[in-house]
């Protein structure tokens, strides 16, 4: 080790060979687009990302290696797959790698303390979801104090770069959101190996645009955007020198529905599909608008016929970000379907993928939903300190007077806050929210929350 280290000292020959490597880089494009790539194209150069490395060595390693070359190397593969977007993690700030770059195993994670404050009405939720606001005023749901480090995290990403499949990547992160309220059981978020373009296990759903919501304390951020993890097999591909995206996934469906006396629940049978085109521009492809769709094939039994039947959802969504300069942010999605419940935010896991037909209770429809939300983010100083501010609702149509009048019609969110990084991996931030919800009879409950956050990333 001790050999290496003396290595480490930048001369010429390396400044020179490390210039050629970025050059050469940076005329090549990837056929097979990792998912990184797809939440966000931004570059972030590999000077500002100085994690600890640990070089081991392999008994059949015979070759030596330059330490500085290698160790720019191990950085540019964690710097590349780094996922950029909503609640996505920081790169690690500790990597083990053999000394030929063959394998490396990064290991980090982050502790989040939120302390919120509801006033004016309490959200019945750890998180601020319109949809759990009660709606009626009692001496017990108008105040709440919370303090949740539920969202603290820890992740391990393992890259090996092989001769034959290119660089492939297994990424795993668990958070504390296993159980109950403040139970701080682990849950595991996200377990997928990505090789070829394919994502195989379980990610963030592919109808959900990791880039086109706004950063927020909140963990579920606005009620019409969709952060969902699914089980799944994903294509993604760049083409026109990554100017434009598509995507392709089979995902586990989730069916929640109200069947009435005529119909049960079974077993789902087919997967959600889902695909999605996206085009970028701008410096380094900051900017970009993404069209996403759905199709689901429901399943269910008719009691009345003894059949087993089925219902098609569908839902389309158009989602971007826009960078203004190095000064403006702007998010974006509005999305529209009959059947998604769980690809939207305020509606996942609510009866209303289906209903049956009061007025004929032997046949079933489907309510149709939408939601939209909009975000501006204004840079103070960038990457360093900044404000934010955004609106969003939800909405829920009544066909045929399926819905009772004491259920859901319509949820808003509207956020502000503030978010200073203190160090790279000190952030402090203060945020105000307020949502209302609103019933098909127009009665209405309104809830706010003012939430102070400190995270660190290691």
């Amino acid at each position: 080790m001790s050999d290496a280290d003396e290595n480490f000292n930048v001369n010429q020959k390396i400044s020179v060979m490390k210039r050629i490597k970025h050059f050469a880089l940076s005329l090549l494009t990837v056929a097979f687009v990792m998912p990184s790539a797809m939440a966000q194209t931004r570059v972030y150069e590999v000077e500002e990302y100085t994690p600890t490395i640990y070089m081991i060595a392999v008994g059949d390693e015979v070759h030596e290696y330059d330490p500085e070359v290698v160790r720019v190397a191990i950085i540019e593969d964690f710097v590349e797959t780094k996922r950029h977007g909503f609640q996505q993690a920081h790169n690690p700030q500790f990597i083990f790698s053999t000394r030929n770059n063959r394998f490396s195993l990064g290991i980090g994670g982050m502790v989040n303390l939120r302390t919120s404050y509801d006033l004016k009405g309490a959200v019945g939720n750890i998180d601020f979801v319109p949809y759990d606001i009660p709606m009626h005023k009692g001496y017990a749901n108008q105040q709440r104090v919370m303090m949740d480090a539920s969202t603290s995290r820890l992740f391990m990403k393992a890259i090996v770069n092989s001769n034959t499949l290119g660089r492939v990547y297994v990424y795993t992160d668990m958070d504390f959101r296993g159980g109950e309220e403040f139970s701080y059981i682990p849950r595991l978020r996200s377990a997928y190996v990505n090789l070829l373009g394919f994502t195989v296990g379980r990610d963030v759903t592919t109808f959900c645009d990791l880039a086109a919501a706004p950063t927020t304390i909140d963990f579920q951020g606005p009620n019409a955007y969709n952060f969902a993890f699914n089980e799944m097999i994903r294509y993604e591909r760049g083409l026109l020198r990554n100017h434009l995206h598509i995507g392709v996934a089979a995902e586990m469906p989730v069916v929640n529905a109200t069947y009435g006396e005529n119909f049960e629940p079974i077993y789902q049978r087919v997967p959600d599909g889902i695909a999605y085109v996206q085009y970028a521009w701008g410096e380094n492809k900051a900017s970009h608008v993404r069209l996403s769709g759905v199709i689901r094939d429901m399943y269910l039994h008719n009691k009345t016929t003894g059949e087993n039947t089925t219902q098609v959802g569908w839902g389309a969504q158009l989602s971007g970000h826009i960078e203004i300069g190095h000064m403006v942010d702007l998010y974006m999605n509005g999305v529209y379907g009959r059947g998604i419940t769980p690809y939207i935010q305020d509606l996942a896991g609510a009866p209303y993928d289906f209903t049956y037909n009061p007025h004929k209770p032997t046949e079933l429809q489907m309510p149709p939903m939408w939601g939209w939300q909009a975000a501006a983010q204004i840079n103070i100083i960038p990457q360093m300190f900044w404000f934010t501010g955004g609106y969003s609702n939800v909405h829920l149509e009544r066909d045929n007077g399926a819905l009772s009048d004491n259920q859901y019609k319509r949820g808003e969110y509207i956020f502000g806050n503030l978010f200073y990084n203190v160090t790279p991996n000190f952030t402090l931030a203060l945020e105000y929210l307020h949502g209302s919800r609103e019933n098909m009879s127009d009665a209405h409950n309104r809830a706010n929350r003012v939430s102070v956050m400190a995270q660190y990333n290691f």
